[in-house]
């Protein structure tokens, strides 16, 4: 049987993301049974930092789902999910710290936030037609096409990429905002940190898979031209 040794490529960037998946799954997991000091849950703690950055036009909303939190910068609103809006643990704070962050960026107009709002509906339509593109390409020998396909995957990684740096600014000006508004302790701000790390790993394994990915593709175009 034929065996497409660009497998391995896929089979490394699956690895990659099941491990990161475990990683900010089991942190979050271990950090969610530690109550901070303060006692504020995190729908609190959000409202409050809101509050503290003196950005009065965001609501705090809860949203079904683990780890779905995130910040919708068209409507204004920080959604909080089911382990993070309720919970008092220093996970849950610092999950809703981090979606402050982003609240922050979209209030001072941060670059990469707004480069990376521009390129999400042309990445949305560059993956799904990348692939079906791609794989026709191939079955009918049109490498003009497949070509095409690739520029369109191509896009999903741009995206990545920009978001690398969304998101690691916004865990810095969650801890920053943490520690100088006084919503933890000096002695909470490790564990906060290993919570926002996890989570960061996450969007870089992403973006390591989809690299592989990209790879793989470019790979069998050659093999296929050559």
């Amino acid at each position: 049987m034929y065996f497409d040794s660009t497998y391995v490529l896929v089979l490394i960037g699956m690895a990659i993301v099941m491990f990161a998946q475990h990683r900010v799954t089991s942190t979050f997991a271990q950090f969610s049974s530690v109550e901070t000091s303060k006692r504020i849950t995190g729908r609190q703690a959000a409202e409050a930092i809101l509050a503290y950055s003196n950005i009065h036009d965001v609501t705090v909303e809860h949203v079904r789902g683990n780890l779905t939190d995130h910040y919708d910068p068209r409507n204004k609103v920080l959604r909080l999910s089911d382990a993070t809006y309720d919970s008092d643990s220093i996970a849950a704070v610092a999950v809703a710290a981090h979606e402050c962050g982003h609240a922050v960026q979209d209030a001072q107009n941060y670059h990469f936030l707004k480069v990376r709002s521009f390129l999400a509906p042309i990445t949305q339509i560059g993956s799904t037609i990348a692939m079906p593109m791609i794989f026709l390409g191939l079955i009918l020998s049109w490498m003009g096409l497949v070509q095409l396909g690739i520029l369109a995957f191509s896009l999903v990684l741009v995206f990545q990429i920009v978001t690398l740096p969304v998101e690691f600014d916004a865990s810095k000006r969650a801890l920053a905002i943490l520690e100088e508004g006084g919503f933890i302790l000096a002695n909470e701000t490790p564990s906060a940190k290993k919570v926002l790390n996890a989570a960061a790993f996450t969007y870089i394994a992403a973006t390591l898979s989809t690299a592989l990915q990209l790879l793989r593709l470019i790979l069998i175009s050659n093999r296929r031209r050559n």
